[in-house]
């Protein structure tokens, strides 16, 4: 169980992504995002070490307010061969120093992520400790998507990141969520399976949207 510690930052998160998002082909905005915290979920660690929170942070720089899907991990030692994937470091005031990840790059994310899409995991309150998150949904009729060895390194380009899965599949992670009518949102029909949810948008509306999809590679 992830314990929520209600403290502070240095830098925050955003401020990390702050600089990120910009150097990300997926990214559509402008040379400096205004970013504002809009929702997400995190998911448990089995061995309780590595922080993992999937966080959709709101570019409100302009009128369209674009939003970002940001799968993040936290780590009280450097990830060993993930350089390339290094968000930065933060002081934690409980913590003490902590390295965020672009968390498709660490394997510890990847694998609590495909045991949320396959059933065996569940998805939890992004603030508030030992809470589930029963707005995320997902689908998956296949066996477990347990990682055998090492998978091949996810890759970007403008429509967000794929990662390689199980079975012969492919994650394809949204990372500019588009918002739909459906509640909850329905994966398209090609798809092997997927995960959802939804997220604050302005003047208090609730947007929803298919976070990922899964696909035959």
């Amino acid at each position: 169980m992830a314990v929520i510690h209600h403290t502070t930052l240095r830098p925050t998160k955003l401020e990390l992504l702050t600089d990120w998002l910009p150097t990300r082909p997926w990214y559509a905005g402008g040379a400096a995002p205004v970013l504002e915290k809009s929702g997400g979920f995190r998911l448990d660690d089995p061995e309780g070490e590595v922080g993992i929170e999937f966080m959709v942070a709101t570019d409100v720089s302009s009128p369209e307010r674009t939003a970002y899907l940001a799968p993040l991990t936290y780590r009280g030692a450097p990830l060993e061969g993930a350089e390339h994937a290094l968000i930065g470091t933060m002081e934690h005031g409980v913590l003490g120093k902590r390295w965020a990840y672009d968390g498709c790059h660490d394997p510890v994310l990847v694998a609590a992520l495909l045991s949320l899409i396959d059933g065996r995991a569940q998805a939890m309150a992004q603030s508030v400790t030992d809470t589930p998150d029963r707005e995320v949904t997902r689908s998956w009729t296949g066996g477990p998507l347990v990682p055998g060895g090492s998978l091949p390194e996810p890759a970007d380009d403008e429509e967000g990141t794929r990662l390689p899965a199980p079975h012969g599949t492919v994650l394809r992670i949204h990372r500019v969520p588009r918002p739909v009518a459906e509640n909850p949102p329905l994966p398209p029909q090609e798809a092997l399976g997927h995960l959802a949810t939804g997220w604050q948008g302005p003047d208090g509306t609730r947007l929803r949207a298919v976070l990922m999809t899964l696909h035959t590679a």
